[in-house]
């Protein structure tokens, strides 16, 4: 599987593939004809209130280990979703999740995780037909 991660502003390669943008809000100020992405995943980016949450918009800001412990939570509710990319992947597609401009660390980025549970769904094996006897 040819999977990884990027900043959505970060130059484009060769081997990315389809760049796809996995953050809950659009890059502000970005015009239609300058988007870097080929498709756009809002549903796989944080909820609103879970972003918020981590940038302390109402309170002290999320944890690490709390942010992450509630978007895979989160991401529970889009494994059809994640199951389309891991399928995806698996056929040999190439692909680049891209997050935010302001994302500079990707072991504490969602794409991060988004990756990992990506990779677990293409290696679950599928279930056998049972057979009547």
């Amino acid at each position: 599987m040819h999977l990884k991660t990027k900043r959505w502003n970060d130059p484009v390669e060769p081997d990315d593939g389809t760049r796809i943008l996995v953050c809950r809000y659009r890059p502000r100020g970005v015009r239609k004809e300058d988007e870097t992405w080929q498709e756009w995943w809002k549903d796989l980016g944080p909820t609103a209130e879970l972003h918020a949450a981590f940038y302390g918009k109402h309170g002290p800001p999320l944890t690490w280990g709390e942010y992450r412990r509630r978007y895979l939570a989160e991401m529970r509710a889009q494994k059809e979703r994640i199951a389309e990319l891991a399928r995806r992947a698996q056929g040999g597609e190439a692909m680049t999740l891209l997050c935010s401009s302001a994302c500079v660390d990707p072991e504490h980025c969602h794409r991060t995780m988004l990756v990992r549970l990506i990779t677990e769904a293409a290696e679950k094996p599928k279930a056998q037909p049972r057979l009547k006897a």
